[in-house]
């Protein structure tokens, strides 16, 4: 089972793989396209594709900028919305969670 320093350095790595990620994207974005119209077609499609993967990415940053501060705080590993301890194990795989699986479960139904 992971300490929560482990949990830390987890979420600390992910949010610099996020954020290499990230500045690629934000890169090729900013690539001229393409005088072509049909390769300036697929070159778009492309950008609508990574502009999600972006969005994505994103939003995976709050959710670990959330947790960290969660651990700054002393409240890492309860529940946001009942306040219940979070499964370690459910911990494990998914580090920057701020809900136990049963509000997490109310949550998407």
């Amino acid at each position: 089972m992971a300490t929560l320093e482990d949990r830390r350095a987890t979420l600390l790595a992910r949010l610099g793989e996020l954020d290499a990620r990230l500045h690629s994207i934000e890169a090729e974005l900013d690539e001229p396209h393409s005088r072509d119209w049909e390769e300036d077609a697929v070159e778009r499609e492309g950008d609508e594709v990574l502009e999600a993967l972006g969005e994505a990415g994103q939003e995976e940053v709050r959710r670990i900028r959330a947790a960290l501060q969660r651990i700054r705080e002393g409240e890492y590993g309860h529940c946001a919305k009942c306040g219940k301890e979070i499964n370690p194990a459910r911990l494990d795989v998914l580090p920057a969670t701020p809900f136990c699986a049963d509000c997490a479960a109310s949550l998407n139904t």
